[in-house]
């Protein structure tokens, strides 16, 4: 069989392209974590997933329709592991713990929490990247007032300022620390941003309790 009958024979099946997307949009984050997005190319993109530049555009326009379904993929890959985790646990003090550990970056090698900065920074030049830049600080902000919500109707917190400011708050300094913990800065580790959140929500009514 040769590559043109290949080629077609791999294209001709509508069943699974769902399944090809997913793998094409996990091959641009792939690539794009190894490389960065200034560097990206869609031949880096082929080379991950083990295809033709020309059977990408098949299923993609262009880069941008390509990197647009990545940024969106990574949002639910970091936003819903963190609810499902805060999910499964009942104390909205464990609640609280967990949500600020997962939200961190795993240390300055996260290659999805780096790409997600790095989609930030195109937020400025492309109105589908800021939506989605606003979709993940609206799932970030949920996430956070949910979990006080239900701490201060159990009781757990009594929180000191207005719950929609506080969890602004706590999505602030998620960000600003991981930020500074992806671009290498050694003076804020995890460990130490994960503490400062935690005296920081403390001072503010609602401290977070022991991580299941």
């Amino acid at each position: 069989m040769t590559w043109v009958s290949r080629y077609c024979q791999w294209m001709a099946r509508p069943k699974n392209q769902s399944q090809r997307r997913e793998a094409l949009v996990s091959a641009a984050l792939e690539a794009a974590g190894s490389k960065g997005l200034q560097s990206l190319s869609m031949t880096d993109i082929a080379r991950r997933a083990g295809l033709t530049r020309g059977a990408i555009l098949y299923y993609y326009d262009d880069m941008d329709a390509l990197l647009t379904e990545a940024h969106r993929a990574g949002i639910e890959r970091f936003c819903d592991r963190r609810d499902a985790l805060v999910e499964g646990i009942g104390s909205p003090r464990a609640q609280l713990a967990v949500a600020i550990r997962e939200g961190l970056p795993s240390g300055p090698d996260d290659a999805l929490m780096r790409l997600l900065y790095e989609f930030d920074v195109l937020s400025g030049t492309s109105t589908v990247h800021r939506d989605l830049v606003r979709t993940m600080y609206d799932r970030q902000l949920r996430t956070y007032r949910a979990i006080l919500e239900r701490g201060a109707a159990a009781g757990e917190f009594a929180p000191l300022i207005p719950l929609e400011t506080f969890a602004m708050n706590l999505v602030a300094l998620e960000d600003a620390y991981g930020l500074h913990i992806v671009a290498g800065n050694d003076r804020i580790t995890v460990g130490i941003a994960e503490e400062a959140m935690h005296r920081a929500a403390e001072g503010l009514g609602a401290a977070p309790g022991q991580s299941e």
